[in-house]
């Protein structure tokens, strides 16, 4: 169990939320530090299994399988400006889905209503890229100009692997998005770090949800993650490379 992990976790001043999924089903996951936020199982039950990171417990999404926590409950969770940062660390073991897609992880992330700001993906197959950790940013909202959908991302090297417990995790300065498998920034020739200046979309009072395990795009919830989720961790600001490497090594 990752106890100084934890403790690190909820120590960390930039910390927003941080939930370890030690929950029953049809219980709502309470995020610890500074507020408390509870996941909404938004597609019936979403079931725990005793295959934990942070306690003996983590979350199994089947496909089709979300979280939300609705925008006027997502304060701070909604980070946004010309000058933001953030940073999102997640536990997963990835279960393959019935077809090959974007898997989305957590963010604010709605496609449908251009309400883009932040999102940690998996499989983002863009620019040549698949099966990587994937951190897709946005200061516009909508679609990057020239082309259908957001192209703006740091996309790793490397594939995430089925059925083993990985860490993996984006972050973003204002200027550069980096993306993380297990501790370590997996570079790759212009895609990571990914250079973006601009900051974070501010959506407003209309803006999107906070989700994780899928996104609205084309006008329905999609994207599906599949696997368990053994904790979820944001940050208002980057974390170094060193803190990145801490949250992976530390039990």
């Amino acid at each position: 169990m990752r106890t100084l992990t934890s403790t690190f976790i909820q120590n960390h001043p930039s910390l927003v939320a941080f939930w370890d999924f030690q929950e029953a089903a049809g219980e709502r996951r309470v995020s610890k530090g500074p507020n408390g936020y509870k996941l909404q199982e938004m597609s019936g039950r979403i079931e725990r299994v005793e295959d934990g990171q942070f306690g003996t417990y983590s979350a199994l999404l089947r496909e089709g399988d979300w979280f939300r926590v609705s925008r006027e409950e997502a304060t701070s969770l909604n980070i946004y400006g010309h000058h933001a940062e953030v940073t999102v660390a997640a536990w997963v073991k990835r279960n393959a889905t019935t077809r090959s897609h974007c898997e989305f992880i957590a963010g604010i992330w709605n496609e449908t209503k251009e309400k883009r700001q932040y999102g940690l993906f998996l499989n983002l197959a863009i620019w040549d890229s698949g099966d990587q950790v994937c951190g897709h940013v946005s200061s516009i909202g909508g679609p990057t100009p020239g082309y259908m959908y957001c192209m703006d991302a740091s996309i790793g090297q490397s594939s995430v692997p089925f059925d083993q417990w990985q860490f993996i995790a984006f972050t973003y300065d204002g200027e550069y998005v980096r993306s993380y498998l297990n501790g370590k920034l997996d570079a790759r020739d212009r895609y990571n770090p990914y250079s973006y200046k601009g900051g974070l979309f501010d959506g407003g009072a209309d803006g999107a949800d906070f989700t994780v395990g899928a996104v609205d795009r084309s006008g329905e919830i999609g994207n599906f993650y599949a696997g368990q989720i053994g904790g979820l961790a944001v940050f208002k600001k980057e974390l170094t490379e060193q803190e990145i490497a801490e949250l992976a090594l530390n039990k």
